[in-house]
Parts: C-alpha cells; structure tokens; sequence
C-alpha cells in the first residue's frame, strides 16, 4: 500500500486497488498524532463507510474527512487530558457495550411487558402439565380461567401489585368463594410468580410476598362411631360390591379415594399384609390394612378371576387396577355412597361441611379410631403419610381424652389411701383435745 497525505496534518489514505466510491478509487483513512513525545497511529475506516449516523443527526453535512479530523482531536485531548475514549478499539468497545445494554434493557422491557395471562398459557401451564398431577393442573386452569384471568389476566406481570392481590381476595369473598379456593387461587399466583423469576421471564418482587394468604380450617372433624359404620357398610354391601369394598378398605387402612383408585395388584401383598401407595400427595409410601380388609382383598381377586374366567378371559394381571371403571382405571367414586348416606341420615341437620360425612370420613375414621386406641399421633401420622404432623394434631384432642381417664385412673386408685389419711389424722386431733 501506498500512503498518500491530505491537507490536513495529521490525516492520510491509502486507495483501494479496484473497488471504488463513487467514479474515485476507495479510501481506507488513517490518523496520526504526537503526544509527550510518543508517536500514536489510527486507522478509522473506509470512505465508502461513510460518516456514522448518530454523528450525522448532528451534523447532516460533515464530510468523511472532516469526521476523521474531529477523531484525531478526540483522541488526542482525551489522552492529554487522561479522560475519555483515547482510540478507535476502545471507542467500539464502549459503542458495543452500549448496544448489548440497551438490548438487554429492551429484552427486560420486552419481558416485563407480557402478561400474565399469555405467560400462564405459553409457560407455566406446560411447565405443569409436565410436572404435577392431572388434577392439580386441572384445579389450578380452572381457577386461573374463572377467576385469576378476569382480574388480572390484562396486566402485565410488573403492574402486578398487592392492591390488584386484595381485590382478587374480594372478589371471590363477593363470589362466595371458600377460604380455601381464595388462598389455593393466591398459591398459584405465587407459583406463577416464582417460575417467572427462576426462568428470568420477570425480575421484580413478587407481589403475593405482601398480601396476607387465608387460613382455612377445611380438617373433617366428624368421624363415624363404629355403630354408624357397620350400619354404613352393611348398606353399601347390598347395593353395590364395589362401592363396599372401597369403603371397608379406607375404613381398615386410612387410604384416600385417589390412593384406592391407583391401586394395582402388583400393589398388593396379602402374605405380609403391605400395600405399596405409590405417588400419594406427600410420596410413596406403605400401607398396613386389617385383617378384615386383607380378606376381603383375597376375596375380590379370587372373584375377578372367576369372573373373568366364565368369560374366557385371562385373570387379573399385576398391573391391572384393583377397583377399575369402564375404561381402565376408576375415574370418580360412585353416587351410591352419598346416596347411602343420606339414606341412613346421617347427615341429618348438618350445616357446617366438616361435619358432614362423606368417602374422606373414612380415612378421618380410621385416624380417630387408632389414636382411640392408644396409639401416639406419630404413629398415626406415618400410617396416614402426612409429610408434618400440622395435619395429624386434629386428633390431639382424642389423645387428651386418654390422658385424661388415665389421670381420672390414678386418682381414683388414691382416694381409698388419702380417705384414711384424713381419718387417721381427724383421730389424732380428737384424741389429743380428749387429753386436755
């Protein structure tokens, strides 16, 4: 290459050999200056370049040459004065630094601006259909979709704020909504929330940290006296054999509706007496059914297999459900057992819903009847697979009853001793006043 000079001190080019600008040859500029006696050399770009846009909104007329000058000066007062940019390479450096920070403010914006109602659809909702249960994904739709969405669906999530929280909370108080759906509704928003912020869709804090949640008491309270549920089963077992022996068996071993459906025969070990409750709300764990219940398990299987061996077909297979419905595995638990309920009255007078008895009574019943038993609330609480004893210190008053009667107990075997101590003392005081 050859450098040629300009007019200007300080500023040369050397021209491109066939690519050209306008009819001239183009021209890759350069700058050089001298400061505390050391030499400094820059190139600054090519003439087909052109001046820069931002520099241009300034000065639509300045020319590339020109440009390069107020370069020159640039660099050189910045490096005398030991401020500023002092080359090209740190002018671009600085010039990227400023256009991935203004990306990145604009992505946030971009972010920030989605509402929650498309990043529940677009995000969360496939995020849990992935990862928790059909019905919790079930339960948590439906409450976005009636109530969630219509209050808040509109807003963006950083407009999002615990005044839009409380009127939701009034909103569905207005609605008649229980404690327990307004905090299950306060829940998923947190979730929504936390997700948001894990996968950086959302950097704020999140609102449901600064409203107050509900604190339902949805614990059953009723249980069945074993008079009711013999009447109960005795009912059912005329009706319907299904219905029965789901009933016996959550009455015999504390399983959940859902836990009885889920049961496989590979779940089932008559021998030693042991379900395997896979899955259940605080995890897998086992189970330990009476002597009623286990017969009756053998009972249904031997039956099964008959029937189906009437029929030509095969027996039950390990994996085959326990309880299965039309199409597989049992979906909702018969209307005969509300039926029957309501038969026996049983439910007769009774407003408040925890003292209703329904299929979880059960489960409920089986708790009551053991700590009746004398067995402690950790013992219980592991038999019912609750994950704390929050849930377990319902029967804490039943356990107390014990207590009681067995301090009744101990009193009652003191009084004869302390009857004869007040005698032997009211003698002693006698026969001292007889002496005086």
């Amino acid at each position: 290459m050859k450098w040629i000079k300009t007019a200007h001190k300080g500023l040369r080019y050397y021209e491109h050999t066939s690519r050209k600008h306008g009819k001239k040859k183009d021209r890759y500029y350069s700058i050089r200056f001298k400061v505390d006696g050391k030499d400094f050399t820059y190139g600054i770009g090519w003439w087909s370049d052109g001046v820069p846009q931002e520099v241009l909104r300034n000065d639509p007329n300045m020319g590339f040459e020109e440009y390069c000058l107020t370069q020159l000066r640039l660099f050189k007062t910045n490096m005398k004065n030991g401020i500023g940019v002092t080359s090209p390479k740190e002018k671009r450096r600085i010039a990227k630094e400023k256009e991935l920070h203004e990306q990145a403010e604009q992505e946030r914006l971009e972010r920030e601006a989605v509402t929650i109602k498309t990043f529940f659809e677009d995000t969360y909702l496939p995020l849990s259909k992935a990862d928790k249960k059909e019905k919790t994904v079930e339960r948590e739709e439906s409450l976005f979709k009636t109530w969630i969405s219509p209050a808040l669906g509109h807003l963006p999530m950083k407009d999002i704020s615990p005044f839009q929280l409380e009127q939701l909370k009034r909103d569905m108080v207005v609605g008649k909504q229980s404690p327990r759906s307004i905090e299950y509704a306060l829940s998923v928003i947190r979730q929504i929330f936390n997700t948001a912020r894990h996968l950086a869709a959302f950097s704020g804090d999140n609102p449901t940290a600064y409203v107050k949640f509900p604190k339902p008491d949805n614990g059953r309270m009723r249980f069945l006296t074993r008079t009711e549920a013999d009447k109960l089963l005795t009912a059912l077992k005329k009706k319907s054999d299904d219905v029965y022996e789901m009933t016996l068996l959550s009455l015999h071993s504390g399983l959940r509706f859902g836990e009885i459906r889920s049961l496989t025969w590979q779940d089932v070990d008559t021998e030693t007496g042991i379900l395997i409750i896979r899955d259940a709300k605080a995890g897998s764990r086992y189970a330990f059914p009476t002597e009623q219940a286990l017969e009756m398990l053998k009972a249904r299987k031997q039956r099964l297999d008959d029937t189906k061996k009437g029929k030509k077909l095969e027996p039950c297979k390990p994996s085959d459900f326990v309880f299965e419905g039309r199409n597989g595995q049992l979906n909702i638990l018969s209307y005969t057992f509300r039926r029957t309920v309501d038969e026996l009255e049983l439910n007769n007078g009774i407003e408040d819903p925890r003292l209703k008895i329904c299929f979880h009574s059960c489960r409920h019943t089986y708790a009551s009847w053991m700590v009746e038993q004398g067995q402690d609330l950790y013992t219980v609480q592991k038999l019912l697979g609750h994950k704390t004893n929050v849930m377990t210190q319902r029967y804490a008053h039943l356990s107390e009853n014990k207590l009681k009667d067995a301090a009744m107990s101990l009193g009652q075997s003191l009084t004869p001793n302390v009857n004869n101590a007040i005698q032997e003392q009211a003698a002693q005081v006698g026969g001292t006043s007889s002496n005086k």
